[in-house]
């Protein structure tokens, strides 16, 4: 098959898919607004502060402009030997993050919505301080990256099921 075919066959195959009516979430009018408009109050310690820095990466925080949302939330960090060595020497660690968020009207003070959600990442364990140090630094950065991108779909979520100008809803 040479490439003028393939690019006739693929051009045919994406006529039927426009018609589907599928619209990305962030096609939405607006949609970048309403996060970048979302104010993240940062949790204490070091899971916070990255979970923060992910989620303002994410939502494109616009800090010239007052925010018509706060985001707070709470962290339950686990974490927990999981491999055994024949001498009961772990080898193997999980780290678990659960975050519950609430995203309240700067406008009304009140939640408009609020969830929890669950990260889970493990790293292995060298014998050496260093590189334990860097895998259990590097699991917390991947643990809060998972959160923040499960905190994000579900405030996109919310926002696209909002009308416009109601309570809370995004303007």
């Amino acid at each position: 098959m040479n490439v003028r075919t393939a690019t006739l066959l693929v051009l045919l195959g994406c006529g039927p898919l426009s018609a589907c009516g599928f619209t990305p979430l962030f096609a939405e009018q607006g949609m970048a607004q309403s996060l970048s408009a979302v104010q993240v109050d940062s949790p204490h310690g070091r899971i916070g502060f990255l979970l923060t820095q992910d989620l303002n990466d994410d939502l494109g925080r616009d800090k010239e402009a007052s925010p018509a949302y706060r985001l707070t939330m709470t962290l339950n960090e686990t974490r927990g030997p999981r491999g055994l060595t024949l001498a009961d020497v772990a080898d193997y660690y999980d780290v678990g993050l659960t975050v519950h968020y609430a995203l309240v009207s700067t406008r009304t003070g009140k939640t408009v919505t609020s969830g929890d959600v669950a990260s889970q990442v493990s790293y292995d364990d060298s014998g050496q301080a260093y590189g334990d140090i860097a895998a259990a630094q590097d699991a917390d950065a991947r643990a809060a990256l998972d959160a923040a991108s499960r905190i994000q779909m579900k405030l996109v979520a919310w926002m696209a099921r909002q009308r416009p100008g109601a309570d809370g809803a995004p303007p």
